[in-house]
């Protein structure tokens, strides 16, 4: 399973108001809330984004509240991946719950800048930057990992067995 596309670059402690701003939580609804997301951070953001693009962040990625909105708005704008120095520990377990692809990598987030062109190959762990030329190894997700993101997320590999 692979992911390719633009990076929008972020910083440090991206918190989960910033990726879904708490003022847009009177909806449940997925593609609705997909319209706010990173717009305190990145007001372009929604509007650039295409499916398979790639969010590369710093350290504690997704931290503040456990809402699982941050994660899904994230995966509902077509977001392929999300590379980061570190996640926020109720964030990363989110996002694996709704079958959002994150990879911890330190050497890539401080390596890929924004705009750059990034290929992942989430068997392997490899991250390319085909602007670059340069490759980084992720820790790849364990094959049960894999099968919850390939379906689209936990409850649907559940349904699927």
């Amino acid at each position: 399973m692979n992911t390719e596309g633009k990076v929008f670059k972020y910083p440090d402690n991206v918190d989960t108001d910033v990726i879904i701003p708490a003022r847009y939580l009177n909806t449940s609804d997925a593609q609705e809330l997909s319209k706010h997301c990173m717009e305190d951070i990145d007001a372009e953001f929604v509007k650039k984004v295409n499916n398979g693009d790639i969010m590369v962040a710093g350290w504690n990625f997704g931290c503040g509240s456990s809402r699982e909105h941050a994660p899904l708005v994230i995966k509902t704008c077509g977001t392929g991946c999300v590379i980061a120095k570190s996640f926020a520990r109720i964030f990363y377990r989110n996002a694996i719950n709704i079958g959002l692809p994150i990879l911890e990598c330190p050497e890539a987030a401080d390596g890929i800048s924004a705009g750059d062109e990034v290929t992942v190959d989430f068997d392997t762990g490899i991250i390319t930057d085909l602007t670059t030329k340069k490759t980084y190894q992720a820790q790849p997700f364990p094959e049960f990992i894999q099968n919850i993101i390939k379906a689209g997320g936990l409850l649907k590999s559940l349904k699927a067995r």
